[in-house]
């Protein structure tokens, strides 16, 4: 039997990992690892249920589909979690399902989140790429749409309530930080950077 007849596949045949993970995303054995996705797959609610059965984290469902607001909600509170993979999920779930115009928007967070996930993981170099490369993404969707509807009021700065300047700045700043200390001197709550402006 060829590896690939043993690979999670999606109805439409494309390959999917439903392997349980760690909290920093890194795949576990597959042997007696019971973990599944979260019961109601394909809601935030299901997306939010526990943290596993000590046999590894809940996975963000792959069939995941969330309006833009509650997708930047759910993200927002795993990355403020300290659980940037999975926010990565949710994210990567938007970039795939959303409309065309925000897939730099969804990509971009998903890479940021990424970079968080590789400084979390120790990786100085591939979090200084993937914050910056996430930072250059989101930007360009600002400037796109910025140019689409320049009349209108910045549209590229708080979509579904995100705080782009804000988030960008950190992330930058976290980038140049690693790029030239390292990452032992960052502290854990400069790897949890919230997404959303804060209510109240």
């Amino acid at each position: 039997m060829s590896p690939d007849r043993d690979r999670d596949r999606d109805p439409g045949g494309r390959p999917r990992n439903a392997r349980p993970r760690d909290a920093l995303g890194r795949p576990l054995d597959r042997a007696g690892a019971g973990a599944g996705t979260a019961a109601g797959a394909g809601t935030a609610a299901g997306a939010r249920a526990g943290t596993g059965t000590g046999l590894g984290e809940e996975r963000i469902p792959d069939d995941l589909r969330l309006a833009g607001p509650d997708a930047a909600r759910l993200a927002d509170e795993l990355l403020r979690a300290g659980r940037p993979f999975h926010a990565h999920e949710v994210l990567e779930a938007s970039w795939k399902n959303g409309p065309a115009g925000e897939r730099d928007l969804w990509q971009g967070l998903a890479q940021v989140a990424v970079g968080l996930t590789h400084a979390q993981r120790g990786n100085a170099r591939g979090a200084v790429a993937l914050l910056s490369r996430g930072v250059q993404r989101v930007r360009a969707y600002q400037a796109a749409a910025s140019a689409a509807s320049p009349a209108a009021s910045p549209i590229g700065d708080r979509p579904y309530g995100i705080d782009l300047a804000a988030f960008l700045a950190a992330s930058d700043d976290l980038a140049a930080r690693i790029d030239r200390d390292g990452l032992a001197g960052i502290p854990a709550a400069d790897l949890r950077p919230g997404l959303t402006v804060s209510e109240g």
